[in-house]
């Protein structure tokens, strides 16, 4: 059995897995300040509930764009499990070929979801990631990872809208019945919601122009489910897709 984890800048996403079967996922935030030992507690009882006991992970695989937490984490798994843990990162044999001016630039979640995508729909495609920051990355005709874009996320820019506006109120991030809004909750909530699929829908035109290709798109992440159902552009959505790429990692660097 092995564990995937991969540390975002707002949540934890782990889970197992054993030969091709995902035998659970689970969140946990993402907290800056939490000692080795914190983490090593909360992974327990994260284990515990889905009664995997440490001894039987025989394996690790750490995805990262939070380095303090990484350093944490891993230190947590070697805690609890007793064994050092795989890390993405320079070194590590991704199979993916990264036509980037720095590709050291280039961010292990972006990689790892690329890798997954790339071995379950093949290419070219573009994949949307909607966490805290939304990215959409451009795999051509090759297969090779040729760059993207960073928007800010949905969540990001409502907490802008909010705080920064003394008369707007605080929302939830629903499905909006209309765009005209007819009070001042529906109108923002119409203008994050439908601006955030609109936004995608026309970066995702102009990215496929670019490539010069029809191409598939693939989403994950998780206010994806929320979003893609508003866009006009046919999306694939696969909550799953970062786990699938830790596997098949762990798969290639260990034997």
């Amino acid at each position: 059995m092995v564990l995937a984890v991969d540390i975002g800048n707002t949540n934890i996403v782990l889970g197992c897995f054993e030969n091709d079967e995902i035998l659970f996922e689970a969140r946990m935030a993402t907290d800056l300040i939490k000692t080795s030992d914190q983490y090593c507690a909360e992974l327990k009882t994260m284990l515990s509930l889905f009664d995997v006991a440490p001894e039987k992970i025989d394996g690790s695989i750490i995805s990262s764009v939070v380095p303090p937490v990484l350093n944490s984490f891993r230190t947590a798994i070697r805690k609890l499990t007793g064994k050092s843990c795989l890390v993405v990162g320079p070194g590590i044999k991704t199979g993916l070929n990264i036509r980037m001016e720095n590709p050291a630039e280039v961010g292990s979640d972006l990689i790892v979801a690329a890798v997954a995508a790339i071995a379950e729909y093949g290419a070219p495609l573009l994949l949307v990631d909607m966490g805290t920051a939304t990215t959409i990355t451009a795999i051509d005709c090759d297969g090779a990872f040729v760059g993207g874009c960073i928007c800010p996320g949905v969540k990001i820019s409502m907490e802008a809208l909010t705080g920064r506006t003394a008369q707007l109120p605080g929302i939830s991030l629903d499905r909006p019945q209309r765009a005209i809004g007819k009070n001042t909750r529906d109108s923002m909530r119409s203008g994050i919601m439908f601006g955030a699929a609109a936004m995608l829908d026309g970066l995702l035109e102009r990215m496929e122009q670019e490539l010069g290709t029809p191409v598939k798109v693939i989403a994950t992440g998780g206010i994806a489910k929320f979003v893609i159902p508003l866009c006009r552009r046919e999306v694939i959505y696969d909550g799953g897709l970062m786990l699938k790429g830790l596997r098949l990692l762990y798969r290639r660097n260990v034997r």
